[in-house]
Formats: C-alpha cells, sequence, structure tokens
C-alpha cells in the first residue's frame, strides 16, 4: 500500500490529523538552507561591519522565532512545545560550486510529543536564510537561497529518515 496523504480526509477535504492516540515520544529533526552571496559581503558580515548589527545573531534568534511560530505559519501544523532549536550558521567563503560564497544554516528541533518536529526545523531554516537576505539586501541583490531540505528526523512510527545524497 502506498502512503497516504495525512491532511487530506477521504472526501478530499483538509484537516489537522488528530494526535491524540499516539504515544509520546522523542522526536528529533534537522533541516538546512543555504544563501550564496558575494565574497564581500560575506567578509561585511563576518568584520562585523554591517550598519544592522550582528548579522548571524539576528538570523539565528529569528530562526528559533520562527520555529515557535510555525503553527502560526503552516495552516495544519500542531502547536508545539519544543524542547530545544539550535540554529548553526556556517559561513563558506568561497564555494566552487558557485564561485560565490554562501553561508551554510542548519537546525536542530527537538521535543518529546505525539508528533514530529520537520516543519519547525524546515521553518527556521528558511526564516534563518530570508533573514540573512533582509539585512543584506542594500548591499547585494545576487544572493540566492537554495537547498532547504529536511537532513533527517527521528521519533515517531516512521522511524528514522537520514537524507543520503548531499546538498552541500
Amino acid at each position: 500500500m502506498s502512503p497516504q496523504l495525512t491532511h487530506i480526509q477521504h472526501n478530499g477535504e483538509a484537516h489537522m490529523v488528530d494526535v491524540s492516540g499516539k504515544p509520546s515520544t522523542v522526536r528529533e529533526a534537522r533541516a538546512m538552507a543555504r544563501i550564496c552571496m558575494r565574497t564581500a559581503t560575506l567578509a561585511l558580515i563576518q568584520s562585523g561591519g554591517h550598519h544592522k548589527g550582528d548579522v548571524f545573531a539576528t538570523a539565528r534568534i529569528a530562526g528559533i522565532m520562527a520555529a515557535k511560530k510555525t503553527c502560526d505559519l503552516i495552516p495544519l501544523c500542531h502547536p508545539l512545545a519544543l524542547s530545544k532549536v539550535e540554529v548553526t550558521l556556517q559561513p563558506q567563503p568561497d564555494e566552487a560550486a558557485t564561485g560565490m560564497a554562501a553561508v551554510h544554516i542548519e537546525v536542530l528541533c527537538r521535543l518529546h510529543g505525539q508528533t514530529g518536529v520537520e516543519m519547525e526545523a524546515l521553518t527556521a531554516a528558511s526564516v534563518a536564510a530570508l533573514t540573512l537576505y533582509d539585512m543584506c539586501k542594500a548591499v547585494d541583490q545576487q544572493m540566492v537561497i537554495d537547498s532547504i531540505c529536511l537532513l533527517e528526523k527521528q521519533g515517531g512510527r516512521s522511524g528514522h529518515f537520514l537524507r543520503q545524497e548531499s546538498l552541500l
């Protein structure tokens, strides 16, 4: 039997999945995003010379806030009591594939609950990248956000998922 869309009822109507009967377990998800930019833009961020302040700190906080607000942004997501949200920003000064610099964003979300945290991790990675874009758009209109994906998830009935191919 092929997997079914869980948010669509048999009559085609969208609905919020009832997780009340599911066991509460530790759930964890890791997601990523990447933002490519000019080398000079990354150098400006790393030097602390950006007039808007600490760009990485702001993006990290935005990602954490976004994870906590995912249920307000994605219509059928459950409100979750996250126990951990970690946003890591890794500068990549010279990417061979693009000839540009990049920032690799990785997010870890964890909780003990009845549903997974994939959407929270993906939302956090996306918003952290968008925050970097917003803070740097005045100096670099060539930035590109890409590679938003789930890297790994653990817990729950569907078990462990680990992305095999590298997007870096």
